[in-house]
């Protein structure tokens, strides 16, 4: 499953249209995909000759709602895409993104104030891990209360909390000091060679889902073959076996090992074929951690 990025924004900030302009997806569906630019696939595929060409993509929602609602939503994502008014003039962006973690931060006190209510109650049975939670819990509302997130928090987080200030979080402004989402969108309307005459440098959305990859500290491996050639998305310090998974649960279930080789080598070895002869090309197995530009091959049997 791919990571999820959630855009939220006050009204008018412009954060329904830059879902729109990354995802292609209209604004009544909420959730899209915005692919991942990346040259090496393109390279990848052109020396297996592949029939169809698949980038990366991580999967981005317009979070809806307000309130309880919204900050519900915002739970389920692994990290936020903050849309800020640089535009109107009626607002100051650095105050909006401030209120937004003062936002967060209150949402993570009453969140762990309300799990130590539950726990402190079921402790009185003198179960030790309970009556452990709820010392803890204790200290983690006092840090809360101080003004501290739960990102500064130093030690380890109960694992039945949903922190928000635990999320990264990535900040745009829509406005003369960051990203025109308007000349964006009607950008990316026009065949990619008329758009880059319009632009000094690469596009500027392309630029926002390369932050978001680092954000979220991604790496992308590649399968490669001439059906389909496809960039993938995993955590950095993931394994094989993950990375199989990432393909399909049935790969997963039935690994046996991964031939794995440098992106880089395929190209210039110019077949799979030749980058084996040359010993190019290794066997591994499910621990092997996943380097970015890995091409695999999973064998495996289900």
């Amino acid at each position: 499953m791919p990571l999820e990025v959630g855009i939220v924004g006050l009204p008018g900030s412009g954060k329904t249209t830059l879902f729109e302009t990354l995802t292609r997806a209209p604004a009544s569906t909420n959730v899209g995909m915005a692919p991942i630019a990346d040259e090496r696939l393109d390279r990848v595929a052109a020396v297996v000759r592949a029939k169809k060409v698949t980038p990366a993509a991580i999967r981005v929602v317009d979070l809806q709602g307000t309130g309880p609602q919204l900050l519900g939503n915002l739970r389920q994502v692994d990290a936020l895409l903050v849309v800020l008014d640089g535009f109107s003039g009626t607002r100051v962006p650095a105050d909006d993104l401030e209120t937004l973690r003062l936002e967060l931060l209150v949402a993570d006190r009453d969140h762990v104030e309300r799990r130590l209510e539950r726990v402190r109650k079921q402790a009185k049975s003198g179960d030790p891990a309970l009556r452990r939670e709820t010392a803890d819990l204790e200290r983690l509302l006092a840090h809360l209360e101080a003004g501290r997130s739960l990102e500064e928090w130093e030690g380890e987080l109960p694992p039945e909390l949903e922190p928000l200030t635990t999320k990264p979080l990535l900040a745009l402004e829509n406005g003369p000091r960051g990203i025109d989402l308007k000349l964006e969108a009607e950008l990316r309307e026009l065949p990619p060679e008329e758009a880059a005459a319009f632009r000094d440098g690469p596009s500027a959305l392309d630029e926002v889902v390369r932050r978001l990859f680092e954000t979220l500290d991604l790496i992308s491996f590649f399968t490669a073959s001439d059906k389909e050639t496809r960039a993938w998305t995993l955590r950095r310090g993931r394994t094989a076996i993950e990375a199989a998974a990432m393909i399909h649960s049935d790969i997963a279930r039935g690994f046996i090992r991964c031939e794995v080789i440098r992106w880089d080598d395929l190209v210039e070895a110019g077949s799979h074929a030749e980058a084996a002869r040359r010993g190019l090309q290794r066997l591994e197995g499910k621990t092997y951690v996943v380097q970015d530009g890995d091409v695999l091959n999973v064998r495996f049997n289900v």
